[in-house]
């Protein structure tokens, strides 16, 4: 159990990214930046109740600010997994009604949920009163053939009625028939436009916008419409856009760390959990994209992905790299 969270920010967010944001990226995401908020992996209300708590939940007292998004549809496991989410010292649990793959879908839960407006309220209902933590949701801006500009101010407006008053919205339909998760990620049209004017029909509730945001020089523009961004896919595969995440979104001072210093306060990280025997690669699998487009990034991902794995990988793995990106290649050590 981790020490109990302070009221966050959602100015600026990380998505929840299944097979991304494990505790050992979100501890490296950490080095990068203190103040964005972070989500874990989706995780199914079920499994929190009757799995691995620890291997699930789990997490460093250095992640916080932390959200957790659960997945399911029944109050009851709903609001017990809430619970236990609490327990564990997260600072908001956030509902899935967003996912399209057909796992999700089997289980009536995700994206497939927008057509039940009803039950998602009494899902977050049944959440709100387990807990004293703040409950949220992120939806789609609809599914299939439900029209745009409709869809998702009635189910906006009808789960607000519950209390709930953050949604985070993938500006996107979601497509559950014809299209693979990752084309539901790039084929439907992204349609900021709805979410802008859901924001100015429901001036009074948090309105945060995700999808296809590249960096933070966009994602500042949004914030003229909208409270808060959610960047997924670039924070996870060019991680270093984040730099600039606590000057430039919560106004703190600090001069943003160098590629290598991000690298440097990762490493007492990487040993201690080495120490409890994790994998060196399944921590350094989420450093991969930290110098991409940058000379040497093609060094530093062939030595990760190749050194890593083998048996008794350990920091020198990683310190190698560094000495190949900023040497072999011949790559600025103020990177």
């Amino acid at each position: 159990m981790n020490a109990s969270p302070t009221p966050h920010s959602r100015r600026l967010s990380v998505a929840p990214m299944m097979d991304c944001t494990d505790r050992y990226d979100r501890a490296f995401l950490r080095c990068v930046t203190r103040r964005t908020l972070l989500y874990t992996e989706m995780v199914v209300a079920d499994a929190v109740i009757h799995g691995d708590r620890e291997r699930l939940l789990g997490f460093d007292v250095d992640e916080h600010p932390i959200a957790m998004q659960l997945g399911g549809s029944d109050p009851a496991t709903l609001a017990e997994a809430t619970r236990i989410a609490e327990g564990f010292g997260y600072g908001e649990v956030n509902l899935n009604v967003g996912c399209p793959s057909d796992r999700v879908q089997s289980g009536r839960f995700g994206a497939s949920l927008m057509v039940e407006p009803d039950l998602v309220a009494r899902c977050i209902t049944a959440m709100r009163e387990a807990v004293m933590i703040p409950v949220t949701v992120k939806c789609r801006i609809g599914i299939d053939d439900m029209d745009d500009e409709e869809t998702l101010p009635a189910f906006i407006g009808r789960i607000a009625q519950t209390g709930c008053s953050s949604f985070t919205v993938h500006a996107r339909k979601a497509w559950l028939q014809g299209l693979s998760p990752k084309e539901n990620r790039e084929i439907p049209p992204l349609r900021y436009d709805v979410v802008y004017a859901t924001k100015q029909r429901f001036p009074d509730l948090e309105i945060i916008i995700n999808g296809g945001i590249p960096d933070l020089a966009t994602a500042l523009e949004y914030l003229e419409h909208v409270d808060g961004v959610m960047i997924g896919r670039a924070a996870y595969h060019t991680p270093h856009v984040l730099a600039e995440a606590d000057h430039l979104f919560f106004g703190e001072q600090a001069v943003p760390r160098s590629r290598r210093e991000i690298v440097e306060a990762y490493l007492p990280y990487l040993e201690r959990q080495l120490g409890q025997g994790v994998p060196l690669h399944r921590m350094t699998r989420h450093m991969l994209g930290l110098y991409q487009g940058l000379p040497g990034a093609r060094a530093w991902r062939r030595h990760l992905s190749t050194q890593a794995p083998k048996r008794g990988g350990d920091i020198g793995v990683v310190e190698e790299a560094l000495a190949f990106v900023e040497h072999g290649e011949g790559f600025a050590k103020s990177a």
